[in-house]
């Protein structure tokens, strides 16, 4: 194109493309040349890379990854790596296991160790149905207070972990079993509502007054040989407090109500058949770290 065919903007003096819409019309106005040259450089870089290093999949036609004339290999790499960090675990692992819990919470590198690898294990294992931290959830208890059934030490929190609760197949499993007096016709409704209102009582500042008196009979015949004639629960046996204001499953008179006529007998898997002796040792120290550890 001539110079005079050439169509110049008059505001910009930069020459237009050709194109217009609207009476807009577009410049042709050139990459700046820092630009160009960075773009050029990053071109000339990409193919002595896909010369040198692996490309993924670098070639048209060639299947797979082409390895590069260095041989380099970051799958190689990466597995090298992963082979090191399992192998100084191991190491770590062993002192775990030759160690006491109470000499692996005195011991601050072993005690990092524990925590680290508790912690993974708790949210690969645990955090599911214990919640992130042992926050807990309705029928599953918090581990991070200082309400424990049976034991909140460090030993206690092994057994747990190791043997689980009401694991039908392992016999040192923690077992406690409450009947489900409305369905087993141990209590009939009348009676249930009693011992409901008597153990609403316990906590409530609102009641039946008589129904609590009616009730405390009920339960002092029939659940005071695990939760105690005070209510104040018995953990050698698994049977909680009933006086404080943490509830399990809740502590509102129909789910009181519901406890009593069906029982709650949940279940927690015994992880000794699934996780082995070091990470069953982190894991009790981390939940013992929670907060709530004795």
């Amino acid at each position: 194109m001539s110079d005079h065919e050439r169509d110049i903007d008059q505001h910009s003096g930069t020459e237009t493309t050709g194109h217009e819409w609207d009476g807009i019309k577009e410049l042709n106005t050139p990459l700046p040349r820092w630009w160009l040259i960075t773009w050029y450089v990053t071109i000339a870089w990409a193919i002595v890379y896909m010369i040198l290093m692996p490309a993924i999949p670098a070639l048209p036609g060639l299947g797979t990854n082409t390895p590069g004339v260095r041989g380099q290999s970051d799958r190689v790499n990466v597995a090298a790596s992963i082979d090191q960090l399992h192998t100084a675990r191991q190491e770590d692992a062993a002192r775990l296991l030759g160690a006491s819990l109470q000499q692996i919470e005195t011991d601050r590198d072993l005690q990092q160790f524990a925590m680290a690898m508790g912690e993974s294990a708790f949210g690969d294992n645990c955090a599911t149905c214990h919640g992130a931290g042992g926050r807990g959830a309705r029928g599953y208890p918090v581990l991070a207070d200082d309400v424990w059934l049976w034991t909140g030490t460090l030993d206690g929190i092994e057994q747990t972990i190791r043997h689980g609760i009401r694991h039908e197949e392992d016999p040192d499993t923690r077992f406690s079993a409450m009947p489900a007096f409305g369905q087993m016709g141990m209590l009939d409704r009348h009676q249930i509502d009693d011992v409901t209102e008597y153990v609403v009582s316990l906590t409530a500042e609102e009641f039946d007054a008589e129904a609590a008196v009616r009730g405390a009979e009920v339960f002092e015949l029939q659940c005071a040989s695990c939760h105690a004639s005070d209510a104040t629960g018995m953990r050698d046996v698994g049977a909680p407090n009933l006086t404080d204001a943490d509830w399990l499953y809740g502590g509102d008179r129909d789910t009181i109500y519901a406890t009593v006529f069906n029982a709650r007998n949940s279940h927690m898997p015994a992880w000794g058949d699934r996780l082995d002796d070091a990470t069953i040792k982190a894991l009790a120290v981390y939940v013992h770290s929670l907060g709530g550890g004795e």
